[in-house]
């Protein structure tokens, strides 16, 4: 195998390493849930590229996200469900139905309103032929929460399940009774951890997530922009651990946890804006 240009050749490199027996063993084990994370870590590296302006690394990730497209649709061809060229067709069918004021005969070019307005037209007809093919849906009345969208990040998702269930009283009158949980499920995980199951452990910590993103709600905050500053946080002060150790010619390695944690101690403090003078301090009453 050698590098090439053709996407026939990435469509016959993932064809070998998921050959049972000659291929790797990893990607043999795989299957559509167990990759859905790492398609949309890529989508996020993606934008990270984007966002930093670096287009040399925006080329490698559109690779590695090309990729997952290519990962999913072998899967689906090994179920004889659908194989890549079937998802090219599909997309390229979509965007000439929803271009006709490029691809099809009309009278004149349209205004970007009317292409507007041709494109969710088109796209609502899609959805529609999309729900006919269905199998039809139980009966009985549709859940409120079935508006909301399964392809969300998961922390966007809980949020907008969480604002349905309010829309008919389904919630939490006062922050602070959110806070009651969230030391609820904290027991509830230190319990679990007493007895040591792995899949109650993972089931805890989500309702704790699930919790957590309930009070970012109450209080105001998107939980996915403050998950963002907090990294953004953690990122600044584990840096100023490595430079003030690197300025004693010491390494991470070679330091101790005590010592760590209290590099961590003098960055948060340094963050830290400093307290105002008091009054009984400035006229020499203190």
């Amino acid at each position: 195998m050698t590098p090439s240009r053709d996407i026939s050749q990435l469509l016959e490199i993932m064809a070998a390493l998921r050959t049972p027996v000659t291929g790797c063993p990893w990607d043999l084990e795989q299957n559509f849930a167990t990759i859905a994370p790492y398609t949309i870590e890529e989508a996020y590296e993606v934008v990270d590229a984007i966002t930093r302006g670096d287009l040399d690394d925006l080329r490698e990730e559109l690779g590695d996200l090309l990729l997952q497209v290519v990962f999913h649709a072998r899967m689906a061809e090994e179920r004889n469900v659908f194989a890549f060229g079937d998802v090219v067709e599909a997309i390229t069918r979509k965007m000439i139905r929803r271009h006709p004021h490029v691809f099809a005969d009309s009278e004149g070019r349209l205004t970007p309103g009317h292409v507007k307005e041709n494109w969710d037209r088109i796209k609502a007809e899609e959805k529609a032929e999309r729900a006919a093919r269905r199998p039809p849906e139980p009966a009985g009345p549709k859940s409120l929460l079935s508006s909301v969208k399964a392809g969300q990040p998961a922390l966007t998702r809980a949020m907008e399940l969480q604002r349905k269930a309010s829309t008919v009283g389904f919630d939490w009158n006062d922050p602070r009774a959110v806070l009651h949980k969230i030391r609820e499920e904290a027991d509830e995980i230190e319990a679990a951890l007493d007895k040591g199951d792995a899949e109650e452990l993972a089931s805890e910590t989500g309702d704790l997530l699930f919790a957590l993103v309930n009070l970012a709600r109450h209080v105001g905050a998107d939980p996915e922009t403050a998950l963002r500053g907090t990294n953004a946080k953690f990122e600044r002060r584990f840096a100023y651990i490595e430079r003030a150790l690197a300025a004693k010619g010491r390494s991470l390695e070679g330091a101790s946890l005590g010592e760590m944690d209290a590099l961590w101690n003098e960055a948060k403090g340094e963050e830290r804006p400093a307290a105002p003078t008091s009054t009984k301090a400035q006229d020499g009453r203190g």
